[in-house]
């Protein structure tokens, strides 16, 4: 089966104004590099800063060395797929809490396997980017209050 993808663009690309810190750190993680554009240029235009990775170990060295805010990570992905770079983040008790993201094409079933192994949330393709950015705020705002005291 060959690879595809699909977004639904609504216009303008700018839903919200961000209320969250303008800083928030997005990792965004697809071996895709026409995915990781179109990612990166809609979450930059809602005034986020946005870091790529197009594999897993390369999203591990950058999550080791850097941790963002937000990982927002594609499932099928050569070598090392979206779970296990999730299995590896929980795993290290180093790393701080991130909330993560996965992009999947995939049916409910595979919700499963993702939660179980720490996945917080799923955005099903094609990706509607209202419902994406609403998310990510969300996950934003709940990681900001619960390091607030």
């Amino acid at each position: 089966m060959g690879k595809a993808s699909l977004f639904i663009l609504p216009h303008p690309l700018n839903f919200f104004t961000v209320c969250d810190s303008p800083t928030s750190r997005i990792l965004v993680v697809d071996d895709l590099g026409d995915n990781l554009f179109l990612l990166q240029t809609v979450l930059e235009a809602e005034g986020y800063e946005v870091d790529t990775a197009d594999n897993g170990n390369l999203a591990l060295a950058k999550v080791a060395d850097s941790p963002p805010d937000l990982i927002l990570m594609d499932v099928t992905m050569p070598d090392m797929n979206g779970y296990e770079v999730t299995q590896q983040i929980r795993q290290n008790s180093s790393i701080p809490f991130i909330p993560i993201l996965l992009v999947t094409a995939h049916e409910d079933a595979y919700d499963i396997q993702g939660l179980a192994l720490g996945a917080n949330d799923f955005i099903r393709k094609p990706i509607e980017f209202d419902k994406l950015l609403v998310r990510i705020k969300a996950f934003l705002q709940f990681k900001q209050n619960a390091c607030s005291p």
